[in-house]
């Protein structure tokens, strides 16, 4: 079950840094990287493992190690300080190299680590013994491996467990990678939502503004004012006095101007203190349409959201009667001969008709 390292095997050719450089081991560079796991914080499942994996075999030290391009960095750490070394002079390295555990029983007498910098000084590596941790792609990302400072073995017993437990690191780097996975599928779920919501409520307000147009378009020809004032009460006035301007010199809805002028300032100051919100950065547009038939429509705009006319209580109504606010738009419809409420993504639109 245990491959031992204690013979002179030959090594494949290896770069300045001491390990392979082949298209299989850029494949497996690539592939470890995909799990998002280097330098990531400590995580309970994999200490609680590495923690196992020591205790099984007796040994001060174990370590879940994953091995980086010139490093080997460890995910879980039992009895070392050190959160990574150099690949160069990792164990590890030789440990993916091949399947099956991969033992060292005394370092001292193996040539290739008689002189390693972790076997001359700390943590004085003597015994190694690791399970390559391979991916369902085949590749070998790192080691489950235990440490001695003194030479030994391990029991098939031992060996065994050390075995099984690398298959459960494996099986928690998969469950990790499926989980962020998931959790991108997840966000990019809402992304495409959050983006269909964008597009609908684009493609709404185009559609207002198409409305918009239209209705410009069909009544330009007979426009005969179209102004735009700041959020304030104190502009409601000249608009007033302009609207009747426009009432009196085309002789539309003659002898209706009272009417209009008490309905266009309830109209207006709807627009403000409802659509706006008193807040004077915000705009209202008062359009004025007369045909030869003496009809005259007036049209204000806001950017409110608008409301509901039929859910507002008649001030006629019991109590109502005596509150001093809420009779606009009972008085618009009153005094005009037809009213439209319309709201949209664009905004709110009353449109007032009197002949």
């Amino acid at each position: 079950m245990a491959a031992s390292a204690t013979g002179n095997p030959r090594s494949p050719e290896r770069s300045g840094n001491g390990y392979p450089v082949s298209e299989a081991e850029r494949n497996r560079l690539a592939s470890l990287r995909s799990y998002a796991i280097l330098d990531t914080d400590p995580e309970k499942a994999f200490d609680d493992l590495t923690a196992l994996a020591a205790h099984v075999c007796q040994t001060p030290i174990s370590l879940i190690s994953l091995v980086d391009e010139d490093r080997q960095w460890f995910k879980a750490r039992i009895g070392i300080s050190a959160t990574e070394t150099s690949r160069s002079v990792s164990f590890c390295t030789h440990a993916i190299e091949q399947r099956g555990l991969f033992v060292v029983p005394d370092a001292l007498d193996d040539h290739r680590f008689a002189n390693n910098p972790l076997v001359v000084s700390d943590p004085k590596i003597r015994f190694y013994a690791g399970a390559p941790l391979v991916n369902p792609e085949g590749y070998a990302l790192g080691t489950l491996c235990v440490i001695d400072r003194k030479p030994r073995s391990l029991s098939m017993e031992q060996l065994e467990a050390l075995a099984a437990l690398s298959r459960q690191v494996e099986a928690q780097l998969e469950l990790r990678r499926n989980l962020i996975a998931l959790r991108h599928a997840l966000q990019a779920r809402d992304a495409a939502e959050a983006e269909r919501e964008r597009l609908f409520a684009e493609l709404q307000h185009s559609y207002e503004n198409v409305r918009r147009l239209a209705d410009v378009v069909r009544l330009s020809s007979s426009c005969k004012l179209d102004v735009t004032i700041p959020a304030d009460p104190d502009a409601i006035s000249p608009v007033v006095d302009a609207v009747a301007q426009v009432a009196r010199e085309t002789k539309s809805a003659e002898g209706k101007e009272f009417e209009i002028e008490i309905a266009l300032r309830e109209a207006l100051a709807n627009a403000i203190v409802h659509g706006c919100r008193g807040d004077k950065d915000k705009k209202v547009e008062c359009c004025v349409v007369a045909d030869q038939s003496g009809e005259l429509v007036v049209i204000v705009r806001d950017p409110g959201a608008g409301f509901d006319p039929r859910r507002v209580p008649p001030p006629t109504d019991g109590d109502l009667i005596y509150r001093t606010h809420g009779r606009g738009v009972y008085l618009i419809n009153q005094l005009m001969d037809s009213v439209q409420f319309n709201s949209g993504p664009a905004g709110t639109e009353v449109r007032m008709r009197k002949r």
